[in-house]
């Protein structure tokens, strides 16, 4: 590392955002030593994602300003502290939404520490990966296999992680019909992974000209939801075993469910703000299920990593460099992005 002329190290760049809806912004940050248990690492790559929003806006609890976001972390190990086995300097790993948690919790014990009372999310519980460096709990990492570049990685750590843990998890199998519904962000993951997991994929989006677009990604069919019956159109298919719904409008995850077959699922990653409007009756016909899916910790991270290196499964990026993270961010709440924008440091 270079230090400055009086000898001590040199200041990092990272961006803060310095109060609740204010304005990211570039600073310098003095660099970081990790505790016991932590790792150092030198962030190549940070991916933006809708949450970063939430982060920033101060609606998660235990958020205190100022504030670093970013949770879709790619990098190198440049330090170990003290404890840390299974990692050594230079190894490369991601780190999503889940940056850690208490280990000890019937959660965490059940291996599910997404869900634990004292769950570390970059960005809220330690600044995040929109910097020069972060420091993180070991138990964050995931390894990054050599086929990914640090851009192809990050978006995988959170926004990939979350479609592939809901599909792998869901009802369907192998040679069903899986529908995701939206094709953003979320969901151009989504159809990417429904179809190397062996789905017969169905895309589902508003208007005529994504329908190429779906096919390129890998989906079987296309049906436009703007052209008539969504729930018509899939039981024109044989219906859906599990509808994936990236999506936050309320209306169009409920236009699916009377296309989902007997003992199918709703599953969402989507969040819509309105409450969804259905019926009881048309969860009994069938015996259909209705439940949301979250993200995965970073054993679930490390295995998506892993298929989407072995499949071809990458997000489709816009890259920014770090001093231009405000503009990324501005973006991709204006849903302006074409999928994910990533932020590089030059690292």
């Amino acid at each position: 590392m270079s230090t400055s002329p009086s000898g001590s190290a040199a200041a990092l760049r990272a961006v803060q955002v310095a109060g609740p809806g204010a304005a990211p912004e570039l600073v310098e940050v003095p660099s970081r030593e990790p505790g016991p248990g932590a790792v150092r690492i030198t962030v190549e790559a940070c991916g933006v994602c809708h949450s970063d929003l939430l982060i920033a806006g101060g609606l998660l609890p235990g958020s205190t300003f100022p504030i670093t976001p970013g949770h879709e972390i790619a990098g190198r190990v440049d330090a170990l502290g003290e404890g840390v086995e299974g990692w050594r300097v230079g190894d490369r790993v991601a780190v999503g939404w889940y940056g850690g948690s208490c280990g000890h919790c019937d959660a965490c014990r059940a291996g599910d520490g997404l869900h634990c009372a004292r769950v570390e999310i970059p960005g809220v519980a330690y600044p995040g990966g929109f910097a020069d460096s972060v420091v993180v709990p070991a138990v964050a990492l995931a390894a990054v296999p050599d086929e990914l570049t640090a851009v192809e990685a990050a978006p995988l750590a959170c926004a990939g992680v979350t479609v592939f843990n809901a599909l792998r998890r869901s009802a369907a199998r192998p040679g069903d019909t899986v529908a995701i519904l939206g094709i953003g962000g979320l969901g151009h993951l989504g159809v990417q992974f429904a179809e190397k997991m062996g789905f017969r994929t169905v895309a589902i989006a508003r208007g005529q000209e994504k329908g190429p677009l779906a096919l390129r990604l890998g989906a079987a069919h296309y049906i436009d939801s703007t052209a008539g019956d969504v729930a018509e159109a899939l039981r024109q298919l044989g219906g859906a075993k599990v509808v994936l719904s990236t999506v936050t409008n309320a209306p169009a995850v409920v236009a699916t469910i009377d296309g989902i077959t007997r003992r199918g699922e709703l599953v969402m990653v989507g969040l819509p703000a309105e409450p969804l409007e259905l019926s009881a009756l048309q969860l009994i016909q069938g015996d259909r299920k209705v439940y949301a899916h979250s993200s995965g910790i970073a054993v679930d991270t490390q295995d998506t990593l892993r298929f989407a290196a072995q499949t071809g499964v990458r997000a489709w990026v816009e890259e920014v460099p770090l001093e231009r993270t405000a503009a990324a961010v501005e973006k991709m709440a204006a849903n302006r992005a074409r999928f994910r924008m990533v932020v590089t440091t030059g690292r």
